[in-house]
Parts: C-alpha cells; sequence; structure tokens
C-alpha cells in the first residue's frame, strides 16, 4: 500500500510502521530522507515523471513509501488502550461514511482530540486506502481503527462494557445541553442517509447540533468535528 505526501510518510516514519521502501522524487532534500536511512529502510530517488506513474493520489509531494497493509484492530483493542491510560473509552462509530476524504478527515480530527479508535463497518464503508492516509495528514497511522462485520454487534460490545452511546442526528436533543463525560461512543452517519434507524434504536440518546441557516445537514466530517470536540471540551 503507498503511502504519499510529505506529513503522511514523515508520520508513518515516527509511527514505526513496516516500511519496505521510500521513493523519493530527485532533487527532494528533506528530514524524512535522513530518518529513512537511519532506520535502515531502502529509499530509491527517482525522476518526477517515474514518482507520478507510481503515485495513486496523484499528490504525492515527491515522497511515497511502500508499506504493508493497514492493520485493523479490534474494539477490545479500543477499550483496552483507554484502560491503559486511564482514561474514560472515547471512541467514535461510523455508521456508513463511505467518502475516502470524509474518513482520512475524521480519523485526523478524532486523533487530535484524543479519540481512542473509531469504529467503521466493513461494508458499504469506505476503508483505510492511500486517499485516506493522505486526508488523514497522517492521523491513521497513530489511530485504532476496528473494521466489523456488523455496526450494531460492536454498539452491543460497547455498551455491555459501560460505554454510553450517542448518535448524532437531527431530531436529537441539543448537544450542548448534554452531559458527554465517562465511557462514550459517538455515532456518525454516512454522507445524505445519517444514522440507520436500527442504530439509532441502539443508542442510549439522541444528539443534534442546533441548525440556523436553510441547509439542515453538515457534511459528515464537520459534524464529526464540532461532536467530538464539544465531547472533548467537557472532559477536559
Amino acid at each position: 500500500m503507498n503511502v504519499e505526501g510529505k506529513n503522511a510518510v514523515m508520520e508513518a516514519l515516527k509511527s514505526g510502521a513496516t516500511i519496505d521502501l521510500v521513493m523519493v522524487e530527485k532533487g527532494q532534500n528533506h528530514p524524512i530522507i535522513a530518518i529513512a536511512r537511519e532506520k535502515g529502510i531502502k529509499i530509491q530517488f527517482l525522476d518526477k515523471s517515474v514518482m507520478d506513474k507510481n503515485s495513486l493520489t496523484k499528490r504525492h509531494q515527491g515522497f511515497i513509501a511502500k508499506t504493508s497493509d493497514f492493520e485493523y484492530c479490534d474494539v477490545s483493542d479500543i477499550l483496552d488502550l483507554a484502560n491503559e491510560r486511564g482514561q474514560d473509552a472515547f471512541v467514535v462509530i461510523l455508521d456508513g461514511v463511505e467518502d475516502p476524504h470524509n474518513l482520512g478527515s475524521i480519523i485526523r480530527v478524532c486523533e487530535c482530540a484524543g479519540v481512542h479508535g473509531i469504529v467503521i463497518p466493513k461494508h458499504r464503508s469506505a476503508s483505510v486506502n492511500e486517499t485516506v492516509i493522505r486526508a488523514s495528514a497522517g492521523a491513521s497511522e497513530h489511530m485504532l481503527i476496528a473494521r466489523v462485520t456488523n455496526v450494531n454487534s460492536a454498539i452491543e460490545e460497547l455498551k455491555e462494557n459501560g460505554v454510553w452511546i450517542y448518535a448524532a442526528d437531527m431530531d436529537g436533543d441539543d448537544i450542548y445541553k448534554t452531559d458527554l463525560k465517562g465511557k462514550i461512543g459517538l455515532v456518525i452517519g454516512g454522507e445524505g442517509s445519517g444514522v440507520k434507524k436500527l442504530t439509532k434504536q441502539l443508542c442510549d440518546k439522541v444528539v443534534a447540533l442546533p441548525i440556523c441557516g436553510k441547509v439542515n445537514s453538515l457534511n459528515a466530517s464537520v459534524a464529526c468535528g464540532i461532536v467530538v470536540y464539544e465531547a472533548l471540551r467537557q472532559r477536559i
């Protein structure tokens, strides 16, 4: 799998991910080169035309790292991480986010906000690929992501472990008047369809962001960012 772009490649190197090769456009001078050499990773200096041919995103910025496929975790690993840190579990569950750019942005904001892990479904959802990694600006290298067969089963597992589940949807209670402390899971719906009916019924509470304009919904990654940071604000 390709990791492309300066930030994404740098974060991959910092995270200790398994990197087989770093391809560098000739003429580049960046700390990535020194770090790769220090770690004993093979480096190839290539013409721009060759880099362009190898790039899947076509936005490589002169650096492409060849890595193993993204390693997903289990839901239990996310809970274990929270316990190891002595913190209340902070989980984001994505109910069918299909746009890889949205998924990348969500991973980035969640990593910045201290979310312990993200749960995504195997079907009808974006998976972690080159586009997602680039959109996350390398945050995917630092975020636990569980890819599950059934989101509702994952929610049940979280609830069995004392996690209170909130669905973000337009018909919910005002999020700014909702207590988001303690062990929480935030469910963000997919583009257009929102949180599925059965999934919403499994949640302990539905929360909504106030909408003052004529458009009645927000982009999934924008909504996720606002919801996650409101939870963070209450928890610090």
